[in-house]
């Protein structure tokens, strides 16, 4: 690897995900209320490493041969660790911002973020998160990227979202109403998207059901993915309601 290739590999930041995993490894492992950073060669160490190196958020010709290696995941565990407001280490962290951001999220919703954890866990395991199709730059530089370009992969097959707007008999968008026929006519006719109610990245791998497949319009859809922890359809038809 040349010179200029290694400057970009050792700029890789941490997406999302990988922070989400690295996480739920240091909740799992507390010492008392504080989190507190595994060793290199702690088994659970050793396999996060495992995991990260099979997560295709950063391209393999981007990686230097020590990419997320056991010593640089216990660095991060430990700029998770001194972030957390029970460190008995405050201040010393070199953590950026989505850090903080992921760590929140564990604080304030720790049972949905464990169960985002585990069904990434069970993804990677299957393989199921490789070659996924890339998406436009506005999604990209969303946050969790590599989970939303998992979920579009599913959403857009054309077999199950029709089966899902035959089983319902109509294509009206269960959180707004909009009805893509009632304003373009024929040109309209049976569009819509389907969204799964539970991510499946929480609900880990196993075989869609229609009952599990919401209706919605594309706008609509896009704000339950616009930021991170998405919005259940629940919520964000409680947001239109309430408007």
């Amino acid at each position: 690897m040349t010179k200029g290739a290694c400057s970009v590999a050792k700029r890789l930041d941490w997406s999302y995900e990988e922070l989400v995993l690295a996480c739920d490894v240091l909740a799992r492992h507390p010492r008392g209320v504080a989190w507190h950073e595994l060793a290199s060669n702690h088994e659970e160490t050793q396999e996060l490493s495992r995991l990260l190196q099979l997560l295709p958020t950063h391209p393999i010709a981007d990686r230097l041969p020590q990419f997320r290696s056991p010593d640089s995941v216990r660095k991060k565990m430990a700029d998770l660790a001194t972030a957390h407001p029970a460190s008995p280490r405050p201040g010393k962290t070199n953590g950026g911002k989505r850090d903080k951001v992921v760590l929140h999220l564990f604080l304030t919703q720790p049972k949905r973020m464990a169960a985002e954890a585990a069904g990434l866990r069970a993804l990677l395991s299957s393989g199921q998160l490789a070659d996924l199709p890339p998406v436009d730059g506005e999604v990209d530089a969303l946050e969790g990227q590599v989970v939303y370009r998992y979920h579009r992969k599913h959403e857009r097959d054309p077999t199950l979202r029709a089966k899902k707007l035959a089983a319902v008999g109509a294509a009206a968008c269960e959180v707004c109403g909009f009805d893509f026929a009632a304003v373009y006519g024929e040109r309209g006719q049976g569009y819509a998207e389907v969204h799964h109610r539970v991510p499946l990245h929480a609900s880990g791998p196993r075989r869609t059901r229609l009952d599990d497949l919401a209706v919605l319009c594309a706008n609509c859809h896009r704000m339950i993915h616009r930021t991170t922890p998405w919005l259940t359809v629940d919520e964000l038809i409680e947001i239109v309601r309430d408007r």
